[in-house]
């Protein structure tokens, strides 16, 4: 059972993930030759994969809020909110497989596992929320069309013809690789100081 010294111990820590993912998720640039300027590619999701590994999925889904919420206040937004909201549902579709495979079975081959498993939720589940959900808000909110936002693709990739390409040829590449780059991250990261965590948190003990 968790002592209460343990509990306020992962709270901190939970705390001080969050307030790095905030100060990191403020370092964010698109990536222009991929896809259009409203998809930013930033590292805070390193930070809440590994606030995930080291304290469990449910850290990693608060670190995700608290770091969008912190985000609003400090720097306001440009997308009506939606960015944000676009980056906490990424975000948890990001951290969370990892999180709950990592958390069954502590291994190296669990922490690969839920990598890949992550990467490829973050690719396919972008797709259909952005289809459906976020990319429609988008141009609802600035008073636009679906076909202006496409067109916002169209200027970077003549092969961009409607949302569909948009979402085939941008999106998923976009998202794979912020994928790719965060989950790579942040094993490099997490493994050497996984016993440090562990320790920190109270698990080691």
């Amino acid at each position: 059972m968790e002592t209460s010294k343990n509990r306020i111990r992962r709270i901190t820590m939970a705390a001080v993930f969050a307030a790095l993912a905030t100060v990191i998720m403020m370092f964010k640039f698109p990536l222009a030759v991929i896809a259009p300027p409203f998809y930013k590619l930033d590292f805070s999701e390193t930070i809440a994969l590994i606030a995930g590994l080291a304290l469990g999925p449910g850290a990693a889904v608060v670190v995700e809020l608290i770091k969008n919420l912190l985000n609003l206040l400090i720097e306001g937004t440009v997308t009506a909110g939606i960015g944000e909201l676009a980056n906490f549902l990424m975000g948890v579709l990001f951290v969370l497989p990892a999180s709950l495979i990592f958390r069954k079975r502590k291994t190296v081959g669990a922490l690969i596992l839920g990598c890949v498993c992550s990467v490829l939720c973050l690719t396919v589940g972008a797709a259909f929320i952005n289809y459906w959900l976020l990319i429609p808000a988008y141009a609802k909110a600035f008073g636009a069309t679906t076909e202006q936002i496409v067109g916002m693709g169209t200027a970077i990739n003549g092969k961009i013809r409607d949302l569909r390409s948009l979402i085939l040829i941008a999106t998923v590449p976009f998202n794979a690789i912020k994928g790719i780059a965060n989950a790579l991250l942040s094993v490099l990261i997490f493994k050497p100081l996984e016993k440090a965590l562990e320790r920190a948190t109270g698990s080691a003990e």
